[in-house]
């Protein structure tokens, strides 16, 4: 075996004509070099000269054979691939086996040949050297110089090829890495979501203003590039996981005293919109850290106006909120509630314990059936969560009613909730004890939804809903939430919100319901959504605030409840 290439082979050509040659070969290798695919496009090339082009690892596995102008017995590659391990080992780069009445084989390093050739190329496989590179040349011979100048041109797209898959790598890592600390801040985790984000850029701030950012879906990766730019590189811009047309930006707000500047979030819609053309942005109040999944509903929220709008960018007009309205009250209801979740402890360490089961409830109420995307999880995986939460809080959670009750005790209890604010720890009732959420009268009572038959001796802190919102503060937030849709300018509004809330938020049934379309519908809504201010259509939605609103003033008119608790006990 020659471990040399045989120059001999050119001496029969006149050196003119020889280079001429090697010069046209050479630049229609380039060329295929700049296209897509350029590895398997030179070895087909080199193929077409040949018995056959392959590379082999240095391992000796052949990795890509490309069969030339004649049969080949695949023998003779297998022959070849087992010297490239003991070539590679002494270091040596090229080599020529067979002769004598067997095919020739050429065998040529991409690399120098030495062990730690590449490395570093690949963050997954860093030590793998680059191929080999062997031609079999029994009848028309490749020119070793013009052999040579493809292993560089092949050794050159090899590491471009493997420097790009990282690349992709790293990039993707990134994006996951975002979304890690993107989740954490949803479900309120900030401290651990600080540990992470300090090995990325930029920091996170302790006050950010959170701006959704719509485009189209395809052009989703320049959008975030272009919004980066446009915020200096201020801002965390993440691609929601659960939204394919939607970039999520976190954006560093000033801590000042006073209530907040609506020229701020103005300036700030207009930045993305006019740097980003044909996009929608909705952009939040200033919210701390740990209330990141407020500010993304607000968003949202805002994101639903600027769809029809003629800027094409909305801030959010801020409201009362209702924690601040039920206050104490409200947070020890929502903590009876919630306390067989608070509380509950897994029998395996592999299943969600209390604080997962209520991240999942607060994403499913968020985003319906997406919430496995969100989460990222299995469909089934999310099923049987909200199977377990339906059992621990006798709560059907595919009725607009009972969802509203669940996540106006997660919008009460706030991102801060942890087992040790559980009845285990903090409430003078042992487990088990009836507080509405678990036990037999619990359930009778109708899991703390609507609890009017609580004697007035008992603590107060476990009254019921009704008893909860039938507060005059109360009946004008509600009067402040429908008041848009009573309007002249929407005089269809508040039925055809009725009628949806009735219907479980399915537009066929609302539809069936009013003797309209469903497009009709959906345009009656979308209508809403503007008087509104709030997005109805698509999570997260302004439903469960709404069927509360409806609830509050149907209770203080003697009418009937919009539905779903109106047939419970002690409603």
């Amino acid at each position: 075996m020659r471990t040399e290439l045989d120059g001999s082979r050119t001496l029969g050509r006149p050196p003119s004509r020889f280079r001429s040659e090697r010069g046209e070969a050479v630049i229609a290798m380039t060329r295929l070099a700049a296209g897509p695919d350029p590895v398997p496009a030179i070895l087909d090339r080199l193929a077409c000269r040949s018995a056959a082009a392959a590379l082999i690892g240095v391992d000796g596995t052949l990795l890509t054979v490309c069969p030339g102008r004649s049969p080949l017995d695949r023998r003779v590659l297998a022959d070849a691939a087992r010297v490239v391990p003991e070539l590679h080992g002494r270091g040596t780069p090229v080599a020529v086996r067979g002769g004598a009445g067997t095919p020739t084989v050429h065998l040529v390093s991409l690399g120098d040949g030495t062990p730690d050739d590449g490395a570093g190329c690949d963050p997954d496989e860093g030590t793998d050297p680059a191929p080999w590179l062997a031609v079999v040349d029994p009848a028309d011979p490749v020119p070793g110089d013009l052999l040579a100048d493809a292993a560089r041109l092949l050794g050159l797209c090899w590491r471009l090829e493997r420097s790009e898959s990282a690349r992709r790598r790293v990039a993707a890592g990134d994006v996951r890495s975002r979304e890690a600390v993107l989740h954490l801040l949803m479900v309120g985790d900030v401290a651990p979501a600080r540990r992470i984000a300090a090995a990325l850029r930029p920091h996170l701030p302790d006050l950010v203003r959170v701006c959704v950012v719509e485009c189209a879906s395809r052009r989703r990766g320049e959008a975030a590039g272009q919004v980066t730019r446009a915020l200096g590189g201020r801002a965390w811009v993440v691609p929601c996981p659960v939204r394919s047309r939607h970039l999520i930006a976190l954006v560093p707000a000033p801590d000042r005293a006073g209530p907040p500047d609506a020229r701020e979030a103005d300036a700030l819609g207009r930045l993305v919109t006019g740097r980003v053309p044909g996009t929608r942005v909705g952009v939040s109040e200033p919210v701390p850290l740990r209330r990141t999944a407020a500010g993304y509903e607000q968003a949202i929220h805002a994101l639903a106006v600027a769809r029809n709008g003629p800027d094409g960018h909305c801030r959010f007009d801020r409201a009362t909120e209702l924690r601040a309205l039920l206050g104490a009250d409200g947070q020890e209801w929502a903590r009876t509630l919630l306390a067989p979740c608070l509380s509950y402890r897994p029998a395996r360490r592999i299943d969600p314990d209390g604080p997962e089961l209520l991240a999942t409830l607060g994403s499913w109420l968020a985003f319906d059936g997406a919430a496995h995307r969100h989460l990222r999880i299995h469909r089934n995986t999310l099923a049987a969560r909200l199977a377990v939460l339906r059992d621990r809080l006798d709560l059907d959670l595919s009725r607009v009613s009972d969802q509203s009750v669940a996540w106006l005790a997660l919008h009460l209890l706030g991102p801060a909730a942890t087992p040790a604010d559980g009845p285990d720890s903090a409430s003078p009732h042992p487990p088990g004890a009836d507080l509405g959420g678990s036990g037999a009268a619990g359930r009778d009572r109708g899991a703390g939804t609507a609890r009017m038959d609580v004697p007035a001796g008992d603590d107060t802190r476990w009254v019921g809903l009704d008893r909860l919102l039938a507060t005059p503060a109360l009946r004008l937030w509600a009067r402040g939430q429908v008041a848009p849709l009573a309007s002249g300018a929407t005089p269809v509004g508040l039925a055809t919100v009725r009628a949806w809330l009735r219907a479980e938020a399915r537009l066929p049934d609302t539809a069936a319901a009013l003797g309209v379309s469903v497009s009709a519908v959906r345009k009656r809504l979308g209508r809403a959504e503007q008087a509104l201010g709030r997005s109805l259509l698509r999570g997260p939605s302004a439903r469960h605030e709404l069927w509360l609103a409806v609830r509050i003033l149907d209770a203080a008119t003697g009418g009937d409840p919009v539905g779903g608790l109106a047939g419970r006990p002690g409603a």
